[in-house]
């Protein structure tokens, strides 16, 4: 009984803050959905502005669970602009946590609702969250041959001619590092020494294109590359194996103590443009990312063991900026499930909202 009491709490842990983020999209889309309809007079720059503030209350009221529910310490190394900037963000990729930790530094910067991402094609079927992803700005791509330039560049060149604030989310190595996957790792490193490229040990390879085409196309518009490097706390075994970062369930069950974020901002003058360059550079900053990541599990002095090398300042969110997302879109969801009628349009939305995304993904240019 006791272990099952254990056990049950432990869930619990996960599937409140999970039902509730999930349980207040409904909520969210339909807002979305009267301020789009009435928007549809106004100039399109309005509606942005609001659509960003929009996405700033949900984005703040997941933050409100994945950092001041956790608890979790976010330790920064480098300077976080205090202004907001049009940046591309590149960093390592590990696990699905780690579109959080864009989050984390934006709200830092009062950029939260100007987050956009590049994300794999597969996840535009999300319900609800995949074509809304797209419609605030973010781009669907595929692999390889598969992989659509023009389309994404001109969806960007389009959002950087309209002024669009851009907070420019990229993990150019296209897959998550997992220390357990040999074979994907191996593989990655087969492709690096084919073309001539460093090996590297605790990222995978970086694939240029579609880092390349955001900067390309935006390159007018952008202030700077984010370079940003990534290491969960606790995942070195007691044998001194790296172990998979914690998975999002992960996170919110409070498993990860604390996040280590190495930060440095790259002005545009300083990035390449031409392609041939511009992947040397590209690999270069993998190359700093690998050796920062080798310091942080490999390290031969224990102190310097689970940490980056330099300083790192520890940064907390207060709460006066998460919790009132979580006040106000809990007050718009709760009278949606009191009363019967409210319980359908609740599930219309779900259903409908979803079926109407999808349509829309498939027959927009």
């Amino acid at each position: 009984m006791l272990l099952s009491f254990i056990v049950h709490t432990y869930s619990l842990r996960y599937w409140f803050p999970a039902t509730v983020m999930l349980g207040t999209a409904p909520a969210y889309i339909l807002s979305w959905w009267v301020w789009r309809l009435c928007s549809t007079v106004l100039p399109l720059r309005l509606y942005h502005k609001l659509d960003d503030r929009l996405y700033c209350v949900y984005q703040s009221m997941v933050l409100f669970f994945f950092e001041n529910y956790t608890g979790v310490e976010i330790v920064i190394y480098g300077d976080i602009p205090k202004k907001k900037e049009n940046v591309v963000y590149l960093s390592n990729h590990q696990c699905t946590a780690d579109w959080i930790i864009a989050d984390m530094l934006a709200i830092r910067q009062d950029a939260l609702g100007h987050v956009r991402y590049v994300l794999k094609d597969g996840l535009k079927w999300l319900p609800l969250y995949g074509w809304y992803f797209s419609q605030h700005g973010g781009v669907y791509v595929k692999r390889s041959a598969k992989f659509e330039e023009q389309a994404m560049k001109k969806k960007l060149i389009t959002q950087a001619e309209a002024g669009t604030p851009m907070y420019l989310v990229i993990f150019p190595e296209g897959t998550r590092y997992n220390p357990e996957l040999k074979n994907v790792i191996s593989s990655s490193q087969e492709f690096a020494s084919k073309e001539g490229l460093a090996l590297l040990k605790h990222t995978l390879t970086p694939r240029m294109k579609a880092s390349h085409v955001a900067i390309e196309a935006m390159k007018d518009h952008l202030d700077a590359v984010y370079d940003v490097t990534v290491a969960y706390e606790g995942t070195l075994d007691s044998a001194g194996r790296r172990l998979p970062a914690p998975t999002m369930p992960e996170f919110l069950c409070k498993e990860c103590p604390r996040v280590h974020i190495h930060f440095e901002r790259v002005a545009m003058k300083e990035v390449p443009l031409e392609p041939l360059f511009f992947r040397r550079w590209l690999h270069e900053r993998f190359e700093i990312k690998d050796r920062l990541l080798t310091s942080f599990y490999e390290s031969d002095d224990a102190q310097q063991r689970s940490r980056f090398p330099g300083e790192g300042r520890r940064s907390a969110l207060s709460i006066a900026k998460t919790l009132p997302s979580m006040i106000v879109l809990g007050g718009l969801t709760v009278p949606l499930l009191l009363t019967e009628s409210g319980r359908s349009l609740y599930v219309r939305t779900w259903v409908y909202g979803t079926l109407l995304g999808w349509l829309w993904m498939n027959v927009s240019p």
